[in-house]
């Protein structure tokens, strides 16, 4: 039989169309889990400004957040907290990881992530000197005292990077004898994108593509920054990996991209649009505006929590059920 150009088109989006439909999430529809900020600034010092941009974990059975707090010099440092439902936060009364080496001081230690290997947590986020951001790393064993393994991704460096350096998520489990970590850079357009790199000790990495790894889609929700968010998850579907899109306008909302179990350079799927944005008055109002940026996920039990910094001045949470894989 003979096909027609048309009909050969027909076809091929028919079978696009049906491949896309047998990519399915870990978690359902997002839903705010409280329509309050669970975190906010408080007192005259460290955390006065803002507290946003929490990694959170289970360990010993409790939430563990660590979460971004900033003066009102603007310096930033790390707290601590911790829950038993996820939603009602206790915080330590000091920061538990503040700017102490060159490449941290007078900026702060911003943004982290966790993941666990082992016995052994390790967190990565970003070292501001007021000058240059780069992608740092510390390991500790009960989420308080912290090691620093110092500058892990230099700015200015890499395959396409021009820029700084930030928002390393970690793969879980090592793929093909190999670490993996997501994170982003800048273009040489100006524009933040997502790269990928590997390393098989967690301190030197090489980079995985020679190109961004995702890249920002022009007249999309993430025409401007892609930007990991929590560290990724592994299922049935491949490597889910939940991250912060911005548009022209510099919005924050969020996306979710699945790349290959066996390959981390190969994307099986990505949203069309954004699955959470701001809508609530503390996520459209703060320090910077229309921003909903997710950094912590975990699943408790038979649904996920997720959660995000609010216009770079409060934490707030999301919730989704857990999809049956």
């Amino acid at each position: 039989m003979r096909w027609k150009t048309g009909s050969i088109l027909l076809w091929l989006t028919a079978t696009l169309a049906g491949a896309a439909q047998t990519i399915s999430l870990p978690f359902g529809v997002w839903s705010r889990a409280s329509d309050q900020p669970i975190l906010s600034a408080q007192g005259r010092s460290w955390e006065s400004a803002g507290t946003f941009n929490p990694a959170v974990v289970m360990h010993h059975g409790k939430f563990v957040m660590l979460y971004r707090a900033q003066d009102a010099s603007g310096t930033s440092r790390l707290g601590y907290a911790e829950s038993t439902d996820g939603i009602h936060f206790a915080r330590r009364s000091e920061p538990v990881l503040v700017p102490e080496a060159d490449y941290e001081k007078d900026g702060g230690v911003e943004d982290p992530r966790l993941q666990k290997f082992g016995d052994t947590y390790y967190l990565t986020y970003t070292g501001y000197n007021k000058k240059d951001a780069q992608l740092c790393l510390a390991a500790s064993r009960d989420l308080i005292r912290w090691e620093r393994k110092g500058v892990i991704l230099p700015a200015y460096r890499g395959n396409w990077n021009k820029g700084w350096t930030k928002s390393g998520a970690m793969v879980p489990e090592k793929i093909d004898g190999k670490y993996w970590m997501y994170w982003l850079g800048t273009a040489t357009d100006k524009t933040d994108q997502m790269g990928l790199s590997h390393s098989t000790d967690l301190i030197h990495w090489t980079e995985a593509t020679q190109t961004p790894v995702l890249p920002r889609r022009p007249g999309r929700f993430d025409s401007r920054v892609v930007e990991p968010g929590p560290p990724p998850i592994l299922t049935k579907q491949g490597i889910v990996l939940i991250y912060n899109g911005a548009d022209d306008q510099l919005v924050y909302r969020t996306g979710v991209a699945i790349f290959d179990s066996h390959d981390p350079r190969k994307v099986l799927y990505r949203s069309d649009v954004p699955i959470f944005s701001p809508e609530k008055e503390w996520e459209k109002v703060g320090q910077v505006p229309n921003v909903v940026f997710v950094e912590g996920m975990v699943r408790p039990n038979s649904h996920w929590l997720f959660y995000y910094g609010g216009a770079d001045k409060y934490v707030g949470v999301a919730e989704a059920s857990a999809a049956i894989q």
